[in-house]
């Protein structure tokens, strides 16, 4: 296989990159050289997917046989690029949300869920603001972005995948590393009630492997990716961070209500922590029956906790949202104790 990856460098597109070469494939990614280090083995092309002489580049250096957008943002651009790459490339893979459902977090999702509504040239400006707990202009505009792929592509040559919640190795939003730092650090420990509340998180790398088999095993079309669904629990989680750490923390379970009293913020203050029905209940049984694996939660947890051990983390701007500062647990926990 051929591979053109349009970023290639962090988190999901590091794994994708990495786990191609693995297989002895050919990789070439093409960023602007700003954001991560670029992967080892892998060719590398310096461009802005903006610029029609970048890109021109990355046509010339083909043909491909797939294209693998980690980065599509504004469905404009993304037509743009896409219908230039369309002459060189057999398949174009995009990674998309479960942001795009217009359904998302309040309902249950599946592939055949209403998606919200935005058309494949829509500018980065398109659509209303944000709403609390509901549709996002990101969310939208990744719509549009599949719009474009389909409309470049076709149904037969585009995969698009919606993953929920993503976790691993160089995870820069910072959502595992919180939770295992914070019980590394010990003492008593604030946890989101109740401890039984399913999750569905998915590895990075099983991301990725889904991601390069579906290619493989043209596999085209749209696929939620996302963990088993009523398998692990945010008690399994936090067990899990209790022996990586090798921790004596004590954790207390606080119920959602007081939580909400106190004032925490829901997926940031407490990360992974939501009280709508729909976060944790993303159908993913497509995904599976096309050979979608998804390892055990506590493997990881110990791979994230290694690599935290070894490397510079990288984090966003989102990852300073995230966690409780100490003086909020601390009042947390005095409420609890009142009671």
């Amino acid at each position: 296989m051929r591979l053109l990856v349009l970023g290639g460098t962090l988190f999901l597109g590091r794994a994708v990159v990495e786990a191609a070469l693995r297989r002895g494939w050919s990789v070439t990614t093409f960023n602007r050289g700003k954001s991560g280090e670029d992967v080892p083995g892998a060719r590398v092309l310096r461009g802005n997917r903006l610029e029609p002489s970048d890109v021109r580049h990355a046509v010339e250096a083909g043909p491909w046989d797939a294209v693998i957008d980690m980065a599509g943002y504004v469905p404009k651009q993304v037509h743009t690029l896409s219908r230039t790459l369309a002459t060189v490339s057999r398949r174009y893979a995009l990674v998309s949300t479960v942001s795009v459902y217009e359904g998302w977090p309040a309902e249950p999702l599946s592939e055949a869920s209403v998606v919200l509504d935005c058309p494949p040239d829509a500018e980065e400006d398109f659509g209303p603001p944000d709403v609390e707990d509901g549709p996002t202009r990101y969310g939208r505009l990744k719509a549009g972005c599949e719009r474009a792929v389909l409309d470049s592509f076709g149904h037969d040559r585009a995969l698009i995948i919606r993953p929920g919640v993503v976790l691993g190795p160089r995870e820069y939003v910072g959502r595992l590393p919180w939770w295992l730092r914070r019980v590394a650090a010990g003492g008593r420990v604030v946890a989101p009630g109740p401890p039984g509340r399913t999750i569905q998180p998915i590895d990075v790398r099983d991301t990725a492997e889904f991601l390069l088999n579906a290619l493989v095993d043209d596999h085209m079309g749209t696929f939620n990716v996302a963990g088993p669904t009523n398998r692990d629990t945010f008690a399994d989680l936090l067990d899990a961070c209790k022996r990586t750490t090798a921790s004596g923390a004590e954790i207390v379970w606080v119920a959602d209500d007081v939580l909400l009293r106190r004032g925490v913020r829901q997926w940031s203050e407490l990360p992974l922590w939501r009280t709508h029905r729909g976060v944790w209940s993303v159908d993913a049984a497509a995904a599976f029956a096309v050979g979608l694996r998804s390892r055990p939660l506590a493997e990881t947890v110990t791979a994230t906790w290694a690599w935290m051990q070894t490397a510079q983390q990288m984090l966003n701007e989102r990852s300073a949202e995230i966690g409780l500062t100490q003086q909020h647990e601390a009042e947390i926990l005095a409420s609890v104790d009142q009671r």
